[in-house]
């Protein structure tokens, strides 16, 4: 496949709550590194994360473990598919 006929991902964008987390001193770099691995595979996959799960009521809410096993916390995620321009955003992040 050349890279013309590949599709492109989706622009993840952070929330402020995200922003202001992976400003802070206090994140230690596996979450940091974690957090910045999912927007690389949100924006790749478009939207559909392996292993994430959506809820019934708003199937564009998906939920994504952090780490091995979910051991460095849960993140949150929206995808805004039928935007002008298609874009997921990294709404919340739930250390452990």
């Amino acid at each position: 496949m050349t890279e013309q006929e590949r599709p492109e991902g989706w622009p993840c964008l952070l929330s402020d709550e995200v922003a202001q987390l992976l400003l802070s001193r206090a994140v230690s770099p596996a979450l940091f590194s974690a957090i910045i691995a999912l927007t690389v595979v949100i924006n790749e996959t478009r939207g559909d994360a392996p292993g994430h799960t959506a809820s019934d009521k708003w199937p564009e809410l998906r939920r994504v473990a952090l780490g091995a096993d979910g051991s460095l916390g849960v993140a949150e995620y929206v995808v805004v598919a039928y935007a002008d321009e298609p874009h997921s955003v990294l709404t919340r992040v739930q250390p452990f």
